[in-house]
């Protein structure tokens, strides 16, 4: 009597866990039309067609939201496109789902470091070299990124913009 209560919070527990897990689908299992998706998206970034690379991989992404590597080649179309932020975002939805992807670890780096994050790109180098105890790309790749440092801002005469005279005037009083 003194165990009955125990174990039916026991068999509770496990009536519970056992019905979550047996309706879910495996992760190994993407849909065929997301990865179909997904290679059209990644051929018309080949030719340079961004926006409908773009397009064809988030239609990729609706089709299946657990399409890893589609996260991964929409962050490569928006680093093409000097979108550095938008690359991070994508390569950190694609961390979460694996987060010993080294494809993303490296790409996640560069776009650090173009934004300027170094330490943050050390970071995960140090990750990468942990996976990687042999010489592997994304660790040489990432490397040479950080050691070239962020791009130099290009500024324009659009881009800065003079202080009219009446402000300076005001400015020696």
């Amino acid at each position: 009597m003194r165990f009955a209560p125990a174990a039916c919070v026991l068999a509770l527990a496990f009536a519970t866990v056992s019905s979550s897990v047996s309706g879910q689908a495996p992760d190994a299992k993407i849909d065929p039309r997301s990865v179909a998706l997904q290679q059209a998206g990644e051929a018309l970034a080949a030719r340079g067609d961004f926006a409908g690379a773009t397009d064809s991989l988030e239609s990729a992404l609706v089709a299946d939201p657990r399409n890893r590597s589609a996260y991964v080649s929409l962050a490569r179309v928006a680093q093409k496109q000097d979108l550095n932020g938008k690359a991070i975002r994508f390569y950190r939805e694609a961390l979460k789902m694996e987060p010993n992807d080294l494809n993303a670890l490296a790409g996640q780096g560069e776009a650090l470091v173009a934004k300027g994050a170094v330490e943050k790109a050390r970071e995960n180098l140090a990750r990468i070299e942990k996976l990687c105890l042999t010489q592997c790309s994304e660790k040489t790749v990432l490397a040479s990124a950080i050691a070239k440092g962020p791009k130099p801002e290009v500024r324009t005469a659009e881009s800065v913009t003079p202080k009219p005279v009446i402000e300076k005037a005001q400015e020696k009083n």
